[in-house]
């Protein structure tokens, strides 16, 4: 699957002057012929929101596509002039909610290499919140020391404008993609985790790896349901008294059935639940004309 506007080429080319990493990844896998169909992926979830104290309704919608990254700029290939690219699996996750008279809209952008050998780190993930109060924006990008350079923008007093540098054994972040290159290899046991950027804005938790307890095994509850086998991967942050759990079909292409995400929130603890509601294989990019407005009813828009 190849997104967004300009001329693509296979993504199954090699790299070229790739630079590299001395700091080992936590993953194995590779893409299937699935995502090579020049479209993309998109699912609609319902949605569940843990926010102030309450779990308040309403929608995911969660894209994945592969494209060529430049590994140097940490961009877009667009123009095929630059050697510096590696393919990836993209994630593009938005979020909307309510909670009473405003609107939350938060988006994260997840770029993950298929190329391990090479490029064994997810290179860049962004997420930006609105609300009516104001605007958050964060950025991490992989150096090459095994790290990511971090940057937040937010309106808060607290938070201001700040860089740093955070270490870890992998993102938060990047685990659908990883599930979606094979889950087989997922890692287990005890693990540095770097939470979901998402829940560290809307949190305001420190930029920092946390000590995690990683388990992988079939899933074993009845809040989601598929004709295949279903797998749970779940990522458990005593520290933070937050769970995360993600429920998966077993069988290729290893679809994303939805998730819960556990965590204290005005002294109670409160679920936050994604559940899978229409998916769709589409170029969305070229349908972009009044005439393809219909076609958002497939997906429950």
């Amino acid at each position: 699957m190849t997104a967004c506007n300009g001329a693509q080429s296979s993504s199954k080319s090699p790299d070229q002057a790739v630079v590299a990493t001395t700091v080992p990844g936590q993953f194995r896998g590779q893409l299937s012929d699935y995502w090579y169909q020049g479209k993309a992926e998109i699912n609609t979830y319902d949605l569940q929101q843990v926010r102030y104290g309450e779990v308040h309704p309403g929608q995911i919608t969660l894209i994945f596509v592969s494209e060529d990254f430049l590994t140097d700029r940490q961009v877009k290939n667009d123009a095929y002039a630059n050697p510096n690219t590696t393919p990836i699996i993209k994630t593009n996750l938005i979020r909307r909610f309510t909670t009473g008279i405003y609107d939350y809209s938060q988006m994260t952008s997840v770029f993950t290499p298929t190329d391990l050998a090479k490029q064994p780190h997810t290179l860049k993930v962004t997420t930006s919140v609105q609300d009516w109060c104001g605007q958050t924006y964060t950025q991490f990008n992989a150096d090459n020391d095994g790290g990511w350079k971090t940057e937040l923008r937010s309106y808060f007093e607290s938070e201001g404008d700040v860089e740093h540098t955070v270490t870890g054994d992998f993102l938060e972040d990047e685990i659908f993609n990883r599930i979606r290159t094979g889950w087989k290899e997922l890692p287990t046991g005890e693990r540095r985790v770097v939470p979901a950027s998402g829940y560290l804005v809307m949190l305001h938790k420190p930029y920092a790896a946390v000590a995690t307890q990683l388990t992988l095994g079939d899933y074993a509850g009845d809040r989601f349901t598929d004709a295949e086998t279903l797998k749970s991967y779940t990522i458990s942050y005593p520290s933070l008294e937050r769970t995360v759990e993600i429920v998966f079909s077993a069988a290729p292409p290893y679809v994303i059935r939805g998730w819960t995400e556990t965590y204290p929130s005005r002294g109670k603890s409160l679920t936050t639940v994604a559940t899978l509601k229409e998916q769709v294989v589409a170029p969305y990019w070229s349908q972009n004309s009044l005439a393809d407005t219909d076609k958002r009813a497939t997906l429950g828009l």
